[in-house]
């Protein structure tokens, strides 16, 4: 999603996704690397060694052309290097798909290697058992409410992740990663009132505030504070609550939706609706109509046809002119 002054972002995944534990290639065709976790580890690292080299070329080019020196050709321009070089720079974050904790430990242990940040591990259903450690990263944790056991590196979870990780100082956010969940997210976040004792406070910036600092924008959106966008959800009662039904959406200081107005519109809507099935029927009876008019083989008046004479009508016509 474009967004006016934010860092642009690169998603990195571990585990079972990209050493595709459940897919076996064709006969004929050669499993694809990485097949390990430990394949995963290598080319990360093999990729930021790469940039690294890749970021070096440029610079000592750039130096000597700073200096007058002539006739130099540059680097050959590698655009897959070149966002793990502004990941280097740190113009450019890394929100990391990821379930175990070995995993999260691993690329927190590259990224102190090579010199760069995480700025969020998404899932992280294990993260509770090592927040502490992401926590000292620096990195955020952006994770299910209650969501596990749908595949063997899920099996961990546990629905008091969100607020363990927030507890040791994690900055923690509630994701969907479904497009149904995410019209009750705010819903998911009270759970971690019930699972952890989060405050209210505390689980709705779970949905507010926290995602907007993992994704840099806190300036911006995701508190009511002035000068910040006039991004507001009305709700007619606690907006953690399960009966809590939004009234007014604004963007930007714009009523985009209004549920009394909505409300007021549904029966135009239910004629406009109505009249447009209509008019399809009444098209399709017509369409049908014409087909069966086409189909019909157009009748011609009836003619009688001259045959040729046969011997037989000669041998009449004699007799009759012999009598």
């Amino acid at each position: 999603m474009p967004f006016q002054g934010a860092l642009p972002g690169i998603k990195f995944a571990l585990g079972e996704n990209p050493k595709r534990s459940n897919f076996t290639p064709p006969p004929g065709v050669e499993p694809r690397y990485p097949a390990t976790r430990l394949g995963v580890e290598e080319t990360i690292r093999e990729a930021f060694i790469q940039a690294r080299d890749y970021k070096k070329q440029w610079a000592d080019y750039n130096e000597k052309k700073g200096t007058g020196e002539q006739n130099l050709l540059p680097p050959r321009r590698d655009e897959k290097l070149e966002p793990l070089v502004e990941v280097l720079d740190g113009k450019r974050y890394i929100h990391s798909h990821c379930y175990r904790a070995d995993e999260i430990l691993m690329l927190i242990r590259v990224a102190n290697e090579f010199g760069f940040k995480i700025r969020t591990f998404q899932h992280v259903l294990e993260g509770y058992k090592i927040a502490d450690e992401i926590a000292a990263s620096g990195a955020g944790g952006s994770t299910f409410s209650d969501w596990w056991a749908y595949k063997m590196e899920a099996f961990d979870a546990i629905p008091y992740n969100a607020a363990l990780m927030t507890e040791r100082g994690v900055v923690v956010s509630i994701n969907s990663d479904d497009a149904e969940e995410a019209r009750h997210l705010n819903q998911e976040a009270a759970k971690s009132m019930k699972y952890g004792g989060l405050s209210a406070n505390d689980a709705l910036k779970l949905i507010t505030l926290n995602p907007a600092i993992q994704l840099g924008i806190d300036s911006r959106v995701g508190s009511i504070d002035v000068g910040k966008d006039a991004d507001l959800a009305i709700f007619n009662r606690d907006p953690l609550s399960v009966y809590a039904v939004v009234q007014k959406t604004l963007i930007d200081g714009q009523v985009y939706f209004d549920r009394q107005r909505d409300i007021d519109g549904r029966p135009a809507l239910e004629k406009e609706k109505q009249d447009l099935l209509a008019k399809e029927k009444k098209a399709e009876e017509e369409k049908k109509a014409s087909k069966k008019t086409e189909a019909k083989p157009e009748k011609k008046p009836d003619q009688k046809k001259k045959r040729p004479p046969t011997n037989q009508d000669n041998a009449t016509g004699s007799a009759r002119g012999a009598q």
